[in-house]
Parts: structure tokens; C-alpha cells; sequence
């Protein structure tokens, strides 16, 4: 992983020393709470629901155990013994004083980590596949294109207040492992026939409440010009983006809006950095410049190139214990290192909601890591953590200790594998919860043959329209909702990431009129029946979606409806298993504390009673 500079450290370093200066000034009265929120926001500290939120960056997902070590101490000193990992790559924390925000920049500054634009109308945190630098397909490693795009990027002073948030995502192997088409730039490597590295390049994907596949405005863009490129774009949108309209200033409603003539004006304005800027040329990416950031991601120092294939060894791999074959099944990966092999540890449990994970936990994956991955960890888009560097000799010694860490359950790809925002328990934003539906889900698919028959499917929940749980793209969605004051949740079928197994990059299909929360999982299973009725042999979840439509599925969720039940949606009879109840004791089946111990899901909430949720607006 990339190794920081002193004067990555000093930068990093100022950077805390400043934002401390700034929130001495807040208390104080000096600085208004409109002056202090651009500030704290390019700092990662945004106001939610019941308290501050503080968005930690982890560049490309790559964590040291040392930094999870310290992640565990600030979740236990600062927090309430616990963080959520997104699907962006970052750590959040929910409960962290703003009076004590600096001693954890602090903190964090200590470990090489930041907050730093991990929020506000820049360009954020870039993301890359979890597997990159190890990855069998890989092209090329798409790491130092990212931190050469990083350190460009951050404080740019042209670039610091955008019409909106801006995203890139960037791949280096022949499968999209990123959800490149959903990203406001997405770039993935390719070879010319020249065996030339470029990238082609997509603008203008987005979720949200306009779902949007980036459009392909260079097939072929040579690595060297990378930072020209992206600067060319960047300033298209500054310059034409909307900020009359926060719902229409993401840079996809420009690329909409525009078509070809935003193309053209890319072109146009690529073409006058390098020949009228001064100096525009010397953001070309030189060669010495791009070896001199790779050899800060040389493999860490143990692992053997020529260590020997491990194949005929799984082969072999005791048939007497079944649960340790699923593990080698569905959490351990193939890597470019014969020898080697990738294991994630899974972070989807009953108890726990998806991406969340308490201090104890982080201290066991940072034992695991160093016992076996030489120190390094991942973060997934998929919020799972991944150990990348694992002989393979080692896979059963670390099964054993995963599955006594709890990290070893075999559901990663499958139905429990759900991707989910942290919703209404926290977000201000949110219309609906998402952590309650998620426990109901997990709790009714606990069966692992009934997993592994339904097979790999993407279940993603989104809390709110603002889509941080990535519904759009899941082969089902579940979208929260507001009606009159409620709780309710509109499901999609057919939504595709773009990688191998998820399905070219759609958003996914609307299935009918809203269902109430105690319906949810009950149309979850009647989708999953009508799919295990009618699939073709090896026919997976999202193909099978995409062959019959959507009105099947319509069908087949209708016929659970009961509370939201209508002549045009008739009531079903009974079904064969409801729902969790949820907690009467405080209006909108909210439980009576807000508080999640240690990353605890609440109780699925009760349909239809009107929300009486508090917290301060968006900020």
C-alpha cells in the first residue's frame, strides 16, 4: 500500500493544525456556524440526524492494521464503540463531539489518515477496485493513477467548491469490479493493439432520483495525458454546471443536457490547456513521475513472486469439513501471485448491520491481518473487509481464526451480502430506516444451502432517493420513502454494477406502488420463489430478471401486499412468514433510545405510523 512521505505527513499534520485553529475559533464565537460549515465539511465532519458525523478517507480502500488499530481507539474513546464502512471506501463515525474533533484529526494524522474531502462540492475520495495490484485480469495497477489523481485533486484551489460533490473511480483490470458507469468520471484501463496502456473514459454516471450511465467521451485516453483530461472536464462543469438547482447540478444532468456539445467542449478545452495554458503541458504524467508513486505500492516485504501454486493443494481440501469448503467457495479469490490468495472477512451478520463494525472487531481484523496478510487490508465497495495477501498453505489457519472472530461466514455474493446506508437511525437526509429491513432480511435467510441454491444476487438498500446503499444498481433495491410522514420502501429488480456477476452497469426496473416495512420481506421472498421456480439451468438472479421483465415480479410482490393492499393490488392471503414486529415504544416504531450499541440493529419499524424524527436540516 502507499507509503506516506514526510511530506505527506507534514501536509496532513497542518492540515489538523488548522482545522484546530478553525474550531477554537467556532467555540468561541468567532466564527459563525455558516462561516465554520465549508470548513468543517472539506475536513469530513458533516451535522446529522443526533450528532456529528465524521467521514474518514481510506484512499483505494487500502488500510494498514495499525490504522485499524487506531480507527478501534477512536471508535471506543471518541464514539460509541463502533464505525461503518461505506461503499465508497471510507469509515464513518456517528457520535463524535464537534468538541472533540480536533483531537481526532489529530489522531487520525498520527496514522497517516484525514478526513480531507470527504465531504463538500469537490472531488472526493477516489475509489478502485478492491483487488487491485493483486488481481489475475489486472492491466495495469490502478493505484498510482489514483494517487497521482489524489494529490492533485486535494486543496486544488480551482476545484474546491464545484457546482456539486464530485466522484471518480478508477479500474485497471479487464473486469469492472468499481461501478465505473455509475461515477461521475469512471476510468478503466485498457491495452491498444500496441500494448499502450490508456483509459477509457465515462462522465456523467450518478444514482440518485436520476439514475444515469455514464457516457464513453474517450474509448482510448493515453495514461500520460490522465490529469489534462480530467482537469479539462472538471473545468467544463465548473464553469456550466447547475448551482441554481442543488437537484440538477450534478455534472450527469450537464452531460445530459448537453450530449455531444459537452464532448466537444471537454475536446475544446483539453486541447487549450496543452497549447495555450502556461505551463499546461507539464501536467502531462511523465514516466519517472508515475514509476516514482509505483514503487510507493511495491508488495509488501515477505511476499514471494515465485512462491509456488497452491491449486492441487485446495483441491485436496478435507471434504469433512463442508463449512470450510463454502468458506473456500464464496470468501477466498484468485490472485496474480500463484502462491497467494485474497480472503474476505465478511461483515454482513445477524445482530449487526451491514458495514458496521465495533472496536473488538477491528482489533481481531487487524490480528488477522498481521498473522496472515502481511499488515494490509481492503475495504470493498461491497463494505466487507479483504486480507489480499494470503498464502494459501495459510487459508484453513485463518478460516479457523475468522470463523472464531465471526468473519468467516461463507455469504459473500449471495443474498446476505446486502449493501445498505446507515438510513434513517442517523442520516438527516433519510426518508425511511435501512438497518431495520436489513435485520429482517438477514434474519429470515439464515439457512446457507437455501443461499448457496439461490446463488449470487446483489440486495442493495437505500434510505433515502440520495441512494448511498446503491439500490439502483442492485438486482434488487430497496429504495425508503416518505408518505405523509411514514415509512415506506419501493422495490427495483435488475439493476446491474457493471462487473462479471452483477450485470451490465442499469439501473433497475420500479415493480409497483411502495410497500409498507412489514411487507418488505415478504416481497423479498416472493421474488426469490418466482426466480427459483422459473430459472433456466445456471440461469443467475439478474439474468433472469432481464429475460422476463419486470411485470412478473410485480405479480409475485403484489400477492404479498396487506396493509398496502388496493383493488388494484389485492390483498394475499396470510403469508407463510411475517415480518419482525416493530417497537411500539415510541411513535414510527422507533426504539426508545437512539442509540445502537456496538453497532446493534434496531427493530424493523411498524408500517404506517407517521415519523416524528428530530435533528438539525442537512448540512
Amino acid at each position: 500500500m502507499y507509503q506516506y512521505t514526510d511530506f505527506d505527513r507534514r501536509f496532513i499534520r497542518a492540515r489538523a493544525a488548522q482545522y484546530r485553529d478553525q474550531l477554537e475559533r467556532h467555540l468561541a464565537g468567532s466564527l459563525s456556524d455558516e462561516e465554520f460549515k465549508p470548513l468543517r465539511l472539506q475536513n469530513g465532519w458533516y451535522i446529522q440526524r443526533h450528532a456529528p458525523m465524521l467521514r474518514v478517507a481510506i484512499p483505494y480502500g487500502a488500510l494498514a492494521s495499525q490504522q485499524l488499530r487506531a480507527l478501534a481507539d477512536i471508535a471506543e474513546e471518541y464514539d460509541r464503540g463502533y464505525g461503518h464502512f461505506t461503499t465508497r471506501q471510507n469509515l464513518q463515525y456517528n457520535w463524535i463531539a464537534l468538541a472533540d474533533s480536533a483531537d481526532v484529526m489529530d489522531r487520525l494524522a498520527a496514522v497517516d489518515m484525514h478526513g480531507i474531502q470527504t465531504s463538500g462540492n469537490c472531488v472526493r475520495n477516489i475509489s478502485s477496485d478492491v483487488f487491485a495490484g493483486i488481481a489475475p485480469d489486472e492491466i495495469v495497477d490502478p493505484r498510482p493513477f489514483c494517487e497521482i489523481l489524489r494529490q492533485w485533486s486535494t486543496l486544488h484551489p480551482e476545484f474546491a467548491y464545484l457546482p456539486r460533490k464530485f466522484k471518480i473511480a478508477v479500474s485497471g483490470a479487464r473486469e469492472d469490479r468499481v461501478a465505473a458507469g455509475w461515477y461521475d468520471i469512471g476510468l478503466q484501463a485498457l491495452s491498444d493493439e500496441h500494448g499502450q496502456i490508456g483509459f477509457r473514459v465515462q462522465v456523467g454516471g450518478g444514482m440518485g432520483r436520476t439514475p444515469m450511465i455514464g457516457d464513453v467521451i474517450r474509448d482510448f485516453l493515453p495514461w500520460q495525458q490522465l490529469l489534462v483530461y480530467v482537469e479539462a472536464i472538471l473545468r467544463v462543469y465548473n464553469s456550466y454546471g447547475r448551482r441554481d438547482n442543488i437537484w440538477k447540478a450534478r455534472i450527469k444532468m450537464l452531460v445530459k443536457a448537453e450530449g455531444a456539445r459537452f464532448t466537444a467542449a471537454v475536446e475544446r478545452e483539453f486541447a487549450d490547456i496543452l497549447q495555450r495554458d502556461p505551463g499546461g503541458d507539464a501536467h502531462l504524467i511523465p514516466l519517472h513521475e508515475l514509476n516514482r508513486v509505483a514503487t510507493q505500492f511495491a508488495p509488501p516485504h515477505g511476499v514471494r513472486p515465485d512462491a509456488p501454486d497452491a491449486t492441487a493443494a485446495l483441491a485436496t481440501a478435507p471434504a469433512h469439513e463442508p463449512a470450510y469448503l463454502r468458506w473456500l467457495q464464496r470468501n477466498v479469490h484468485t490472485h496474480r501471485v500463484p502462491g497467494l490468495r485474497a480472503a474476505t472477512l465478511s461483515l454482513k451478520r445477524a445482530g449487526q448491520a451491514p458495514g458496521d463494525v465495533t472496536a473488538q472487531q477491528m482489533r481481531a481484523a487487524a490480528d488477522l491481518a498481521e498473522r496472515y496478510s502481511l499488515g494490509e487490508l481492503r475495504v470493498s465497495h461491497e463494505q466487507n473487509l479483504v486480507l489480499p495477501w494470503v498464502s494459501a498453505a495459510a487459508l484453513h489457519a485463518l478460516w479457523r481464526d475468522a470463523r472464531k472472530a465471526g468473519f468467516a461466514t461463507p455469504n459473500i455474493g449471495l443474498l446476505t451480502d446486502m449493501i445498505a446506508c446507515p438510513g434513517g437511525d442517523f442520516c438527516s437526509l433519510a426518508n425511511a430506516r435501512s438497518i431495520p429491513i436489513a435485520a429482517a432480511i438477514i434474519e429470515r435467510y439464515t439457512d446457507l444451502d437455501e443461499l448457496f441454491d439461490i446463488g449470487d444476487i446483489d440486495l442493495n438498500i437505500s434510505g433515502c432517493i440520495n441512494s448511498c446503499g446503491h439500490h439502483h444498481s442492485g438486482h434488487i433495491g430497496i429504495l425508503g420513502v416518505d408518505k405523509d410522514g411514514a415509512e415506506w420502501y419501493q422495490i427495483t429488480v435488475g439493476g446491474g454494477d457493471g462487473s462479471e456477476l452483477g450485470g451490465a452497469a442499469l439501473p433497475g426496473k420500479i415493480i409497483g406502488p411502495s410497500f409498507a416495512a412489514e411487507e418488505v420481506p415478504d416481497v423479498v421472498e416472493a421474488l426469490i420463489a418466482l426466480y427459483l421456480r422459473q430459472r433456466q439451468p445456471g440461469e443467475l438472479f439478474v439474468a433472469f430478471a432481464r429475460r422476463v421483465g419486470a411485470q412478473p415480479f410485480k405479480a409475485a410482490a403484489d400477492a404479498v401486499r396487506r396493509a398496502t393492499a388496493t383493488p388494484e393490488h389485492p390483498q394475499a392471503a396470510a403469508p407463510q412468514q411475517s415480518a419482525p414486529e416493530g417497537d411500539a415504544k415510541t411513535p414510527g416504531g422507533r426504539p426508545a433510545s437512539h442509540e445502537r450499541p456496538q453497532g446493534q440493529l434496531a427493530d424493523p419499524p411498524s408500517m404506517g405510523v407517521k415519523k416524528t424524527w428530530g435533528g438539525p436540516a442537512f448540512s
